[in-house]
């Protein structure tokens, strides 16, 4: 499923692919001594190498070709913009007004938003300032200890990979917790840490009805009312985050307590407004400002910089380069800093539940692959895992490595092991081994001859496995910003690309009514109606184990 029947850039690709066909990537640096420097890219404190894809100047050339057939610079100043580019639901996508800064405006059907922003963030800003300083207190007048977040999906993802990422910037003074699993596990894990009266709970939700979110919300209401006897004392220990003012009251939360967002803000893009409400309360907003610069400045950068030098477009155009023309399957993310460890899942939700579609905007389906499977794991841990596939396996993966030049953790020699694993295993995604060096290598430890010959074809790495590697000078906010800005980007072009939306997940909200469908039947209250024999089997089996 590659043909693109009306597009000659396409189809000038396809024919450029079986051309590229037996070359090798170690060949290509063997044919340029200068690869690095012509297939790297610079932003701020980034360093993108994509020379290690199986790519040569004219492949670049005949992708922004495809680009431009597109029309993604058009397409990217309509983001900018405010136009309705979400248009299944007939909104703006404006999550880069999030972090504009100075005298920007932005405006969203005539309306200019960043005062708006500005407010929210203020309102942050005083609220995050008077935790910090032990003035907001619980109800029996003691400092908050621990907040709560209460999320899923979007609401959740990027507060807790940013908390965890930026865990040297934390406020020693405040304890985060996140809830976002519906099976109760979670929420009394969380319960049984904290005491209620010096928790402060955000729920989080856009619409303030996502079923995982009010349920665990409720659960940890009810918790707080039968450790606090005091209706009044609630109100004071709640926050909530949505687009909803009016469920947000019904709740019980006081208007001083609810922040704002908007519906032209999709959640996974959401980090930048008052969802990284937890994130704000344990870095502080200075830092969390700090993180909204580099956001901005990417964006500056996708908006400014030539599409060949631009690094979120450089970035998509070589994974479309793999998943359409050369057959990858999957991406897989693998930072080398376990600060970054719920990077790759945040990215799963970004990049697959934004590009994971099989029909265009205009609701024709797809003559070509979209998203592939996306996952990952820190770096060292996963060496000893999947890795495996990664060198010997069937299947095409391509590979984005991500490592600090200078590590956050007081053993630098631990780091420098990591950078060194890091650059070791993608050259041996490119370079393999071939026969020949497994043989000299198995001589060379004493082997016999007839165990080397058995053992050879199982030593044997194809190599010519793609991978770029991102460096940055450090993990700090503003480096953040810029890294989860270049993929929010990189994702967008691609849309532009796949000629889908990014913005919407249709798919996401049919699960959601199917469960909701489903609860009677699986409580018991209902008998099952209209259920498939699957459904049925293990309902019954359900009920007869309870």
């Amino acid at each position: 499923m590659t043909a693109d029947s009306g597009s000659p850039a396409w189809h000038a690709l396809e024919t450029h692919a079986t051309a590229m066909q037996g070359r090798t990537i170690a060949s290509l640096f063997a044919d340029d001594t200068e690869r690095f420097d012509r297939f790297s890219l610079r932003c701020g404190p980034l360093l993108l190498d994509y020379s290690k894809q199986l790519a040569t100047g004219e492949t670049l050339s005949l992708l922004l070709d495809l680009a431009r057939e597109r029309g993604l610079a058009d397409w990217i100043e309509r983001l900018f913009r405010g136009e309705h580019v979400n248009d299944t639901e007939d909104r703006p996508a404006l999550h880069t007004a999030l972090r504009t800064r100075g005298d920007d405006a932005v405006y969203v059907d005539g309306v200019n938003v960043v005062p708006e922003v500005y407010r929210e963030r203020v309102r942050m800003r005083l609220f995050v300032n008077r935790l910090h300083r032990g003035e907001y207190r619980g109800c029996t007048g003691r400092a908050i200890t621990d907040v709560v977040n209460v999320g899923v999906g979007g609401s959740d993802l990027g507060a807790v990979m940013a908390t965890e990422a930026l865990a040297p910037f934390r406020s020693n003074a405040i304890r985060m917790h996140f809830v976002s699993s519906i099976d109760g596990v979670h929420v009394t894990d969380v319960l049984e840490r904290v005491n209620p009266k010096t928790t402060l709970f955000i729920v989080s939700s856009k619409s303030f009805t996502t079923l995982d979110t009010m349920t665990n919300a409720r659960t940890a209401r009810d918790w707080f009312m039968r450790h606090v006897d005091d209706p009044e004392a609630m109100a004071g220990h709640f926050l909530g985050v949505s687009a909803n003012d009016h469920a947000m009251a019904e709740y019980g939360i006081p208007q001083a307590n609810r922040f704002h967002i908007w519906d032209w803000v999709g959640g996974r893009y959401s980090l930048a407004s008052a969802v990284g409400l937890p994130l704000a309360m344990a870095i502080g907003m200075d830092h969390f400002e700090a993180m909204l610069d580099g956001f901005h400045a990417m964006d500056e950068h996708l908006r400014d910089a030539p599409l060949e030098q631009n690094l979120p477009v450089i970035l998509a155009l070589t994974g479309v380069w793999y998943r359409n023309f050369l057959g990858a399957s999957g991406h897989v993310v693998l930072p080398y800093d376990h600060r970054l460890h719920r990077f790759p899942a945040y990215l799963q939700q970004l990049e697959m539940e934004s590009n994971g579609k099989c029909v265009t905007r205009e609701g024709r389906p797809l003559a070509w692959e979209s998203c592939p499977i996306v996952w990952g794991e820190v770096g060292p841990n996963a060496q000893h895992s999947f890795y495996q596939l990664l060198h010997q396996g069937t299947s095409l993966v391509t590979a984005d490595f991500l490592a600090p030049v200078n590590g956050s953790s007081e053993y630098p020699r631990h780091h420098d092991l990591a950078l060194a694993n890091c650059f070791a295993q993608s050259r041996a995604l490119m370079e393999g081994q071939s026969e020949d060096q497994a043989r000299a290598d198995m001589r060379a430890s004493g082997m016999a001859e007839a165990a080397i010959e058995r053992a050879v074809p199982h030593k044997v790495h194809p190599g010519n496995k793609p991978s770029n590697t991102l460096l940055f000078e450090r993990l700090d906010p503003y480096t953040l910003g810029m890294l989860v800005a270049l993929y929010e980007h990189k994702v967008f072009v691609q849309s532009v690309i796949w000629q889908v939306n990014p913005f919407d997940q249709w798919g996401v909200e049919l699960g959601k009514r199917l469960a909701a469908e489903l609860l009677p039947a699986v409580t018991g209250e209902s008998a099952p109606v209209d259920m498939d024999p699957s459904t049925l089997g293990l309902l019954r089996y359900l009920r007869g184990k309870r």
